[in-house]
């Protein structure tokens, strides 16, 4: 891959880096160019941000994963272990009605039919663990936002490739979507 020019990297704009770290993208690119940072591990590159430069933990890594993603080092979604997409969705219902959407073979028939996966570990309202056949992982998360109101999230793991993960976060975006069309419809 070839170093490119982005607003954003690491799923941060130009504008919040430089507003929180006092150096555009760019900028740091350059920085991290001239410390060597394209010979670098990930653990080599924060090693040089902690060395000479003030920024907290969480800056730390995003830095490094934005220059490693412009560097060409590191593609998006791709983590240690493989790739992850991400995804959420807020439904107007409770979050017991959102979970039983979810393991209520019927009801997630409604808007997941067929989904290659078994239930690992779950904890009713507040999570659940997908094994998927393939062997990737998804966690789902359940957050109540109001009484009539909740949040879900999930992170699909352990994805072969970029392909795999591009596909994976649009099948998510359209699951999602339905489910809160069905949720919805079911709330009027």
């Amino acid at each position: 891959m070839a170093k490119r020019e982005v607003t954003q990297w690491a799923g941060v704009s130009d504008e919040s880096v430089l507003a929180r770290t006092g150096r555009s993208w760019r900028q740091w690119f350059t920085v991290l160019d001239r410390a060597g940072a394209q010979r670098m591990t990930h653990k080599e590159i924060v090693a040089v941000l902690v060395a000479n430069h003030e920024l907290g933990p969480w800056w730390q890594q995003m830095v490094t994963v934005g220059y490693e993603q412009w560097a060409g080092l590191r593609d998006r979604y791709q983590k240690p272990e493989g790739y992850e997409i991400s995804g959420s969705k807020v439904v107007p219902v409770p979050v017991n009605t959102l979970y039983r959407a979810w393991r209520d073979r019927r009801q997630r028939g409604r808007w997941l039919p067929d989904a290659p996966f078994e239930f690992g570990k779950a904890t009713p309202d507040k999570s659940l663990r997908l094994l998927w056949r393939d062997g990737t992982k998804v966690d789902v998360f359940f957050v109540v936002k109001g009484e009539e109101k909740s949040r879900v999230s999930l992170q699909h793991r352990r994805l072969p490739n970029a392909k795999a993960a591009a596909a994976m976060k649009q099948f998510w975006k359209e699951g999602l979507g339905r489910l809160a069309e069905v949720l919805a419809a079911r709330a009027r």
